[in-house]
């Protein structure tokens, strides 16, 4: 009898629990800030759908490229960043503003161009081919030979922008000096489908993550001249805002959204998008390619280790 009641004790404490766990997120809302690319090409809807019916919580995300997203979790205007620039990823964790970088997913940059390539940039490195386009820039401009080699920058502090920019200091040029350099080069100051259409319109060169131009490709005459290498490697991670720094920021929440992204359903929901609508995948999961793309162990570890108690 009383080992009866013990077990039915247990049993109530355990239900007990997991409801109080449930009730942690159950109608919450989740303030996500992203990159463009994993927003317009739709993969963060679809996240968005699942993540929503699994726990019963709304996303409200804000889309606006690497920079912005860092800038709002800085404020402590978000509860997780969705993001792909390194350099200013771990930066982001070591001032204090975020808690763990998870990798998610990845794919590479693309340098993308007129199909009859004026700048002879085919088969070059990255590096290489950003100087050749610069250079054939300014002889055709300064031959008044109109609109024959242009670069269309996004010019938006996103991380596109950011890997142009490793690119010219790969190619030993001064960023500032290359964009004052000449008409050859022109700042979209847009996000990535922007100024995928840009391009495309004025025939010129330019930067674009594989999976949106994958998702624009239907419209533009433009085509990829430069793909693959560890210099175009385009790396996603999450990072919940640090309550430590913001108080206010759901940081319980913004870890069971990186778990669930992490998760081996997050990840075969990455690793399958595109598929069916384009034949190939727009994303590769990071599950299982830590190494391949530079992520530590740490930095791939399932759950996250990320304590909301003790940041």
């Amino acid at each position: 009898m009383a080992r009866n009641f013990l077990m039915m004790a247990l049993v109530l404490m355990t239900l007990s629990v997991l409801c109080s766990a449930a009730g942690a997120v159950d109608g919450e809302r989740l303030k996500v800030a992203t990159t463009t690319s994993l927003q317009d090409t739709g993969l963060l809807d679809l996240i968005k759908d699942k993540f929503d019916e699994k726990y019963n919580v709304s996303l409200d995300v804000v889309s606006g490229g690497t920079g912005i997203a860092i800038q709002y979790g800085e404020r402590g205007d978000v509860d997780v960043l969705m993001v792909h620039d390194k350099e200013r990823e771990l930066k982001f964790i070591k001032d204090g503003q975020g808690l763990e970088r998870r990798c998610i997913a990845y794919n590479y940059f693309l340098l993308i161009g007129p199909k009859d390539d004026p700048a002879g940039i085919k088969g070059m490195n990255a590096s290489s081919a950003m100087a050749s386009i610069m250079a054939k820039g300014n002889i055709l401009w300064l031959d008044a030979d109109p609109s024959k080699v242009m670069f269309v920058s996004r010019g938006d502090n996103s991380g596109t922008h950011a890997r142009e920019k490793l690119l010219w200091k790969k190619a030993g040029y001064n960023y500032d000096a290359v964009k004052s350099s000449g008409p050859w080069y022109i700042e979209a100051g847009q996000g990535m489908g922007a100024t995928l259409n840009m391009a495309n319109e004025k025939q010129a060169y330019t930067i674009s993550d594989m999976s949106t131009f994958m998702a624009y490709q239907g419209n533009l005459t433009l085509v990829p001249i430069i793909e693959g290498g560890s210099d175009l490697l385009n790396v996603y991670v999450a990072m919940a805002v640090n309550p430590k720094k913001h108080p206010n920021v759901n940081c319980e929440l913004a870890n069971e959204f990186i778990n669930y992204l992490v998760s081996d359903e997050g990840q075969d929901l990455i690793a399958g998008y595109g598929t069916e609508k384009f034949g190939t995948p727009l994303f590769s999961a990071a599950r299982g390619n830590c190494e391949l793309i530079g992520c530590s162990a740490a930095e791939c570890a399932v759950p996250t280790n990320a304590s909301c108690a003790t940041a």
